[in-house]
C-alpha cells in the first residue's frame, strides 16, 4: 500500500512537471537594444527533438505582454500537443513593432524577424523556413504581426491579425504612438511610412497566406475594412472575417481558433517532401 502511495505520487510529480514544461518562460538576448526580453514558449507535450514543428509567432497589443496570450487561451498547450505546433509569445512593450526612428531602446522589427526567430530556431526543432513560419496578434499585435510579415517574407509565410491597428494614421494621440515615431503633424512621412495600409504595395499575390478578422463593433472596424478594400484593388488573395463583437479578450479567444486552422492548413499545404 505504502508502494502504491508512493508510486502515485511520483506520478503526480511528474506529470505536474510535464505540464510546467510545456510553458517555457525565458528571456532572449537582443544586441539591437541591449537588453534582455521576456518570452513565453509553449511545446507540444510529446515534443520531441527528432521531429520539425511549424512555429506561430504571437504577438500582445498594447499595453500587454508575454503572458497576454496564454491568459486569453489558457488550452494552447493543448492546440500545442493537438496540432503539433510551437507557440512563441513575446514582449513587445509598446513598440508596435517597428523599429523606432526616434528610440533605440525600441527596435522591435529586428528583435522579432532576426534575433527571436534565430534564437527559437537554434533552441528548438523547428521547421527553419518560412514554409514553417506564421505570426498574428491582436490590436498594437495585429498591426506588428502584418508589418513584419510583409516587411520579411522570406522569414514568415503566412501573416494574421485580429482587432489589428492596421492604419495608425486616424489615431495620432492614442497608445504612445508618437512616442515611437515622433508627433504626427511634424512627421507625417514617418507615420505615412509606418502604417501597415501603405506596405501593400510590397505584396504579390499568393506570396503570402493572409487572414484577417474584426468584430463589428471595434473601433478598428472602419480601417481593417479598408485594408480588405486595398488588398482588393491591388489584387492580393486573403481571408478576411468580419463578426460580431468588440475589442476584448472575448473576442480573440474565439477568434485566434480560426487563425490557428488556417495556418495549420497552410503548414500542411508545404510539408518538406
Amino acid at each position: 500500500m505504502i508502494i502504491k502511495k508512493t508510486l502515485s505520487f511520483l506520478l503526480f510529480i511528474f506529470s505536474v512537471f510535464s505540464l510546467q514544461a510545456e510553458t517555457i518562460k525565458t528571456k532572449v538576448k537582443s544586441d539591437a537594444m541591449n537588453k534582455d526580453i521576456p518570452c513565453v514558449i509553449i511545446t507540444p507535450t510529446n515534443y520531441n527533438p527528432s521531429a520539425t514543428y511549424p512555429v506561430i509567432y504571437l504577438l500582445h497589443g498594447y499595453g500587454g505582454n508575454q503572458n497576454t496570450w496564454p491568459d486569453i487561451k489558457k488550452d494552447l498547450s493543448q492546440t500545442a500537443t493537438q496540432d503539433s505546433i510551437i507557440f512563441v509569445c513575446p514582449n513587445g512593450e509598446n513598440s508596435w513593432y517597428w523599429d523606432s526612428p526616434f528610440n533605440k531602446e525600441s527596435q522591435f522589427e529586428t528583435f522579432i524577424s532576426k534575433e527571436l526567430v534565430s534564437y527559437v530556431d537554434k533552441n528548438f526543432s523547428t521547421r527553419d523556413d518560412r514554409t514553417g513560419r506564421a505570426i498574428t496578434g491582436l490590436s498594437m499585435g495585429g498591426h506588428g504581426a502584418l508589418w513584419l510579415a510583409i516587411r520579411h517574407q522570406d522569414i514568415f509565410g503566412a501573416a494574421g491579425s485580429t482587432s489589428g491597428g492596421v492604419d495608425i494614421r486616424p489615431f495620432p494621440d492614442n497608445w504612445d504612438m508618437k512616442k515611437q515615431l515622433g508627433e504626427y503633424i511634424n512627421n507625417k512621412e514617418i507615420w505615412d511610412n509606418h502604417t501597415v495600409i501603405n506596405q501593400i504595395n510590397k505584396l504579390q499575390d499568393g506570396k503570402l497566406a493572409i487572414i484577417f478578422d474584426c468584430g463589428f463593433k471595434d473601433f478598428f472596424f472602419e480601417v481593417n475594412n479598408n485594408l480588405h478594400n486595398t488588398l482588393l484593388k491591388q489584387g492580393i488573395a486573403h481571408d478576411y472575417i468580419v463578426r460580431p463583437g468588440e475589442h476584448n479578450s472575448q473576442y480573440w479567444g474565439n477568434s485566434i481558433d480560426y487563425q490557428i486552422l488556417f495556418f495549420k492548413k497552410y503548414f500542411q499545404k508545404r510539408l518538406p517532401k
